[in-house]
């Protein structure tokens, strides 16, 4: 699980009361893999897993962002499924919506990458590739 969500918590938080964030259900499926996709989403709340060929590739809590490369490719297709693990809150947010947020709030961009390093650096720790 994501252990950092610090600064970027705030920043959904903050973003929430612009947008209303989307409740799941224990168990409940965001998106499969080969979804079509064109937004991204935070975590409010709650525990959000990715997983990849039936495998758990890693757990999100609040703080945490993902779905990001829908933004990049008008053609996306979701790399894998998401499914809550908990009740849990997601604010979605797609392309515009976004750079809107990274317009007001600058460091939110910043905070993201750096969540995703981390997050990258745990998924090779824990396949022995890193």
């Amino acid at each position: 699980m994501n252990s950092s969500p610090g600064l970027e918590l705030r920043t959904i938080a903050a973003l929430e009361g612009s947008h209303s964030p989307r409740s799941l259900d224990a168990g409940e499926i965001l998106f499969r893999d080969g979804d079509p996709g064109d937004s991204l989403y935070g975590v409010v709340s709650g525990e959000i897993q990715l997983s990849s060929g039936g495998d758990c590739v890693e757990t999100l809590g609040p703080g945490s962002c993902f779905g990001v490369a829908a933004l990049l490719d008008p053609n996306h297709r979701r790399f894998g499924t998401a499914t809550a693990l908990t009740q849990a809150q997601v604010l979605e947010m797609n392309r515009e919506q976004f750079l809107f947020a990274m317009q007001e709030l600058p460091m939110f961009g910043l905070e993201m990458l750096h969540d995703m390093e981390l997050r990258l650096q745990g998924v090779k720790a824990r396949t022995g590739k890193g």
